[in-house]
């Protein structure tokens, strides 16, 4: 094979294949003529040549490529649809190609098209443009050769036109001035739109008609007033305005302004009457119509329309209200003539205008009375004073009351309704003046309560008078004779004897006015008893302080300064010991206090215990009487005493009854006593250890000591001095035990109490010895 540098074939030297050594490029080189040798191993060798022709076939291994990678176009807005914008060209290297042109991007709504026209691509217009949407296109424009593309970009600038008129917002305007607006008064601002640009979209306004009374700047359409204008001569103008661009050419839209004048609120409402009065009954329900009141308003229109208020004004406090279209007066709330009897109340009528006209108007309502109040008494309750032993038919007070009403509604009568039986006073009806119709004894009674009662018919009041009598001296003092029973118990004890007030004298003065005085007229000339001459207080003599018996009789006076009393005042003085105290005994008396016990029943228990006893009455000593407390609610008194033996005691003193052998005959004869004394013995309750007060089976001791400070008991015709007894206990632990409550068990073996041939084995409340061996016994 004859080849040179780069030759792009090769021969097999055995076979004879001719190959392909390098790429072959049909657009370098398309054809190939070579000569091939053929040679044989023979000696000499042999040969034979022939020519070879390669022509290379075409293949698509090229794609199409644009002149240019960038083209540019002006157009105008208003060009016509078809009309051809440039021609972009592309080449292809490839044999026989076929080249075809489309628009891949930008061709935004579709505004251009693109055609292969002798060998390169007409871009036309498809549909017309719009300045005012796109200014500017920037399209992708593909050729292809079937197989592979290229791509350039293509540059459209749109340039505007005038294709767009002035467009008013609406074909009809409507406006309102009022008529006193001043000259160059603004009335509207009247504007189109242009879609163009520039001088195309610069907009002149003017008035096809001449109006005097208004002007429109040629600029910014803005209409004012030139004249002053008045809604009485003419309420409206019509004007044609015309709104033109300065395209070429020229373009222009026409709008109709109305312009309708206002009427100006120059007319205050005015009332039909210059002030309004009425009058309505006090009790009448809420919202009830009182009068009406009425205006009228020259103006037109809002400016024209009234409407009613208090508001600014007078409403009496918010008691009425007026309506505010119909002008009706009415109550709101329940009136109360006895608390606003006239009201003045001020309204106004208001028109709508802006800014609104009001003009007061005064209305008196008078409020008409009703019966709606009883009468009032000055107070609930009167204290009236009165002497005693006033003269019949004396007028001792005037009740009255008073009603807020008037007129008939207003008339009182009067009259006694509780508190008159019998019938002591009389009450007159018209002028409420209380009268005494019987003698009035402040001794009998001190106060009359009655209850009066005003009418007004149908309504009616009470009040609670209070009559009270004021004491006179017409009653001499009262004394009964009485005793002073004082038992003195000697004891070791500092300030036993009782030397403060043991009491006073009984005397009673029916006049609790009266001030009495007291005094000693005989007996006591000793000084034995100390005496108050003002208050009556009685104080025994230290003198009395020793241990001997005494009784004195004394006769003692009270005064209340017009009359006197005397009376017999008997001291006796019993000395108690403790063998007398030692041998008493406690009784116990059903539902008895003490003062009932002193005065009257003392003398009789006494002679009812002598009685049983066998013994005259002078041997029995009572020294105590005091209530059982330990029987809650339950009326027993408790009554100590102790009785002497009948007979002599010659050398050894006086002696007495045990206490057994008093409660066992005593016991054995209440039914006895209880039929002589008047008085219900229950049984005997003196061993205070029957309650087991002792815990931790402590034994109970009982303990009796008396005390001799215990102050007089008075009644109304004894002071009696008692000697209270205090029974106590004490408690004692068991055997093995020690301790404040016997909690502490004692080791009694600790002392070996078996001794030396005994064992001690402890148990509760003792111990135990056990023998040794060889021994016996405890």
């Amino acid at each position: 094979l004859e080849t040179g540098p780069g030759f792009p074939f090769t021969i097999n030297n055995s076979t004879g294949w001719i190959v392909v050594a390098s790429e072959l490029d049909r657009e370098a080189v398309d054809f190939y003529s070579f000569g091939v040798e053929a040679q044989d191993q023979g000696n000499p060798a042999m040969a034979s040549s022939a020519s070879v022709s390669v022509t290379v076939l075409d293949v698509n291994d090229n794609s199409p490529e644009f002149t240019r990678r960038e083209y540019g176009a002006r157009l105008n807005e208003d060009a016509a649809v078809g009309t051809s914008v440039l021609t972009v060209s592309a080449l292809d290297r490839d044999a026989n190609s076929v080249i075809t042109y489309q628009i891949s991007s930008g061709n935004t709504r579709n505004r251009f098209s693109i055609t292969s026209q002798s060998g390169g691509g007409l871009i036309s217009l498809a549909l017309p443009l719009d300045y005012k949407l796109e200014r500017q296109y920037l399209l992708t424009v593909a050729a292809s050769d079937g197989t592979r593309q290229d791509t350039a970009q293509v540059v459209v600038n749109v340039t505007d036109a005038n294709t767009h008129r002035p467009v008013f917002q609406s074909s009809h305007y409507t406006v309102n001035v009022n008529e006193d607006r001043p000259v160059g008064t603004t009335v509207v601002v009247i504007s189109a739109t242009d879609e163009d640009t520039g001088e195309n979209a610069r907009i002149t306004y003017l008035m096809e008609d001449s109006i005097p009374q208004f002007r429109i700047a040629p600029e910014t359409g803005a209409v004012t007033t030139q004249m002053e204008l008045d809604y009485e001569d003419q309420v409206s103008y019509t004007l044609a305005i015309t709104a033109r661009d300065n395209g070429i050419p020229q373009k222009s839209d026409t709008t109709y302004l109305e312009i309708l004048v206002s009427d100006v609120n120059d007319n205050a409402p005015q009332f039909l009457r210059d002030s309004y009065q009425g009058s309505v009954y006090e009790d009448v329900p809420a919202f009830t119509s009182v009068l009406q009141v009425s205006a009228t308003d020259r103006d037109s229109g809002l400016n024209g329309r009234v409407f009613y208020t208090f508001q600014g004004g007078d409403d009496g406090d918010g008691d009425f209200i007026v309506e505010s279209t119909s002008g009706i007066v009415r109550t709101l709330r329940r009136l109360d003539r006895e608390n606003v009897p006239l009201y003045s109340l001020r309204a106004f009528a208001v028109d709508k205008g802006v800014p609104a006209k009001r003009t007061p108007v005064e209305i008196q309502v008078t409020v008409l009375d009703v019966n709606d109040n009883p009468p009032v008494f000055e107070r609930d309750e009167f204290d009236v004073f009165v002497e005693e032993n006033s003269p019949i038919g004396l007028v001792v007070a005037r009740i009255t009351a008073t009603d807020p009403d008037e007129g008939t509604n207003a008339q009182i009568m009067y009259q006694i309704v509780e508190g008159n039986i019998p019938e002591v006073f009389q009450l007159d009806i018209f002028s409420g003046e209380l009268t005494a119709l019987a003698d009035l004894d402040y001794e009998t009674k001190t106060e009359y309560v009655m209850v009066v009662q005003a009418t007004s018919a149908p309504l009616v009041s009470r009040a609670t008078v209070h009559v009270r009598l004021r004491d006179a001296n017409d009653n001499s003092p009262q004394l009964k004779n009485f005793e002073i029973l004082f038992n003195n118990y000697i004891t070791n004890r500092s300030g036993s004897f009782p030397g403060g007030v043991i009491g006073r004298i009984p005397a009673h003065d029916p006049d609790v006015s009266d001030s009495l005085t007291y005094a000693f007229e005989q007996g006591n000339e000793l000084n034995l008893l100390l005496l108050d001459p003002h208050s009556g207080d009685l104080r025994l003599s230290p003198a009395l302080d020793n241990n001997r018996p005494l009784e004195a009789i004394m006769r003692v006076s009270v005064s209340d300064g017009v009359h006197s009393a005397t009376a017999q005042c008997t001291l006796r003085v019993t000395v108690i010991t403790d063998e007398m105290l030692s041998n008493s005994i406690t009784l116990r008396l059903a539902d008895m206090s003490q003062e009932q016990f002193l005065s009257p029943l003392l003398n009789r228990f006494l002679e009812g215990v002598a009685t049983v006893l066998a013994t005259p009455r002078h041997r029995v000593v009572l020294f105590n009487i005091q209530p059982d407390t330990d029987v809650g609610t339950a009326r027993i008194l408790n009554v100590s005493l102790s009785v002497l033996l009948p007979g002599l005691w010659a050398g050894h003193g006086p002696r007495f009854f045990s206490s057994e052998e008093l409660q066992e005959r005593l016991y054995l004869n209440r039914s006895l006593l209880a039929a002589l004394s008047a008085q219900r013995v229950l049984p005997f309750d003196d061993n205070i250890c029957l309650r087991e007060p002792c815990e931790n089976y402590m034994r109970c001791v009982s303990v009796l000591q008396f005390d001799s400070s215990a102050p007089f008991l008075a009644s109304d015709t004894i002071l009696f001095r008692p000697i209270h007894p205090v029974t106590g206990l004490r408690c004692r632990c068991p055997p093995g035990f020690a301790g404040d409550y016997c909690e502490t068990e004692i080791d009694l073996c600790y002392s070996s109490p078996c001794g030396p041939n005994g064992r001690c084995r402890s148990r509760e409340g003792g111990y135990t010895c056990e023998c040794h061996e060889d021994f016996t016994g405890e």
